[in-house]
């Protein structure tokens, strides 16, 4: 569910018109529901009732906007992060350090020491060599880190090869295994509390039995873990659950199904269960608003081209994704039409042959479901500065991230001193 909703020949963000928006801050331009955000915090809490006080933290990756991570904070959600940026974005934002998981496999000891400071809840391991180096860093600064590693159960998750993350080949956690014998040579690393043990397989999921299956061995290694000796009290069951892009794909599994399956599969494993949903509480709650700059006609075909571009919303050209894509005032009737951007690629594409609205040069047009991993992926490709950002709850509505100008995008750009001496 979102709310943009039309009204009078209109979409709306909630109580604001997107032409308000579209005139006021200009296109393109994301923007954010808060009313969406919340009720999607809220099913997924819902969703877990009965569960032993469970930490859910949202990932940051998927929208690290600042007053996104407020809004979310304020519904008590913690943060699963993957930087030291993203860290200090969530801390920034108001969540509580002791909320936030730090994934990754990539942490330096800059960013270990960084989490450490903060006194963040848990570290997510993804090596041995983490394991060692984190170890290091935390006995030099005289404190012990949370840890658990994150083991990959070598299960596919069913989605797009490039957000799976769950198969042995793949680059995250350590092999199922060996895990025990990973555990082992980690309870002999100084200044570690080996607390937990973590897995995710993969985002967009359309199927809960991947997750069960991956979930079930899981539940197996904590037995044998407890069996070695470990104290494991965390269970970190990632996230992935999927959105509703393309109406011709199979329905994502509710949260009260996902809820439904963990109390079943996690009864009797005694530990606090940590989620990090991030998709499925803030795809929804965006669009990327764009406007139309021409309808170009020729060789039998159609092209539709946006202000928008891939540099923007870069899922379609990555990923293949699917957005729908609809007209903020319709004008009635429908065609078929390429949708593109303006930058000198061909994979600048939003949608091929797609049966949309009808559309004019100069008519706002909203690439739906565009809250995760939009602005967050977005970048500078043909010098297009990232665009704007803005958040509406109610009838309110704030810019939270300026657009960048191109003056601000070359001054960062700096010439070598050796050019004045020519």
């Amino acid at each position: 569910m979102n709310h943009f909703t039309l009204r009078d020949g209109v979409m709306y963000a909630e109580d604001v018109p997107l032409t308000l928006i579209a005139e006021a801050a200009g296109t393109p331009v994301y923007v954010y529901s808060t009313a969406t955000m919340r009720r999607h915090a809220r099913v997924f809490r819902e969703a877990l009732a009965g569960l032993a006080d469970p930490l859910i933290a949202f990932a940051v990756k998927a929208n690290p906007n600042r007053a996104v991570l407020a809004t979310l904070a304020r519904e008590g959600m913690g943060a699963d992060v993957v930087s030291g940026g993203e860290l200090l974005r969530a801390v920034n934002a108001g969540i509580a350090p002791e909320k936030i998981v730090f994934s990754g496999v990539g942490k330096t000891a800059d960013e270990m020491a960084l989490a450490l400071r903060h006194g963040i809840g848990q570290f997510n391991l993804e090596s041995e060599p983490e394991a060692a180096m984190l170890a290091e860093v935390a006995a030099v600064m005289g404190v012990t880190a949370p840890v658990a590693f994150r083991v990959n159960p070598d299960v596919d998750a069913g989605t797009h090869a490039k957000i799976s993350t769950g198969k042995s080949h793949d680059k995250f956690g350590i092999a199922f295994a060996g895990a025990r014998e990973a555990y082992a040579r980690a309870r002999a690393l100084p200044a570690l509390d080996v607390r937990g043990v973590a897995v995710h397989i993969g985002s967009q999921l359309t199927d809960l039995a991947p997750l069960e299956t991956a979930f079930g061995r899981i539940g197996a290694l904590i037995a044998d873990l407890r069996a070695d000796g470990h104290a494991i009290r965390t269970a970190d069951l990632g996230g992935g659950l999927g959105v509703p892009y393309d109406p011709a794909q199979p329905v994502p599994p509710q949260p009260a199904e996902y809820g439904e399956m963990v109390r079943r599969v996690t009864a009797g494993w005694d530990v606090r269960l940590i989620f990090e949903p991030g998709r499925v509480i803030v795809g929804n709650a965006g669009i990327l608003l764009t406007r139309v700059i021409r309808v170009k006609e020729g060789g039998g075909d159609r092209f539709v081209v946006v202000d928008a571009a891939m540099n923007d919303l870069i899922r379609p050209s990555l990923y293949d994704a699917w957005h729908d894509i609809r007209a903020v005032v319709p004008r009635g009737g429908r065609f078929t039409a390429t949708i593109v951007g303006p930058v000198c690629e061909s994979g600048d594409t939003f949608a091929t042959a797609r049966a949309i609205d009808r559309v004019a040069p100069g008519d706002p047009v909203a690439l739906m479901t565009s809250g995760a991993y939009g602005a967050t992926m977005a970048g500078t490709y043909n010098s297009r500065p990232l665009v704007a950002e803005v958040l509406v709850d109610g009838a309110r509505w704030a810019v939270v991230r300026e657009r960048q100008t191109i003056e601000a995008l070359i001054a960062g750009d700096s010439l070598p001193p050796w050019f004045g001496e020519e």
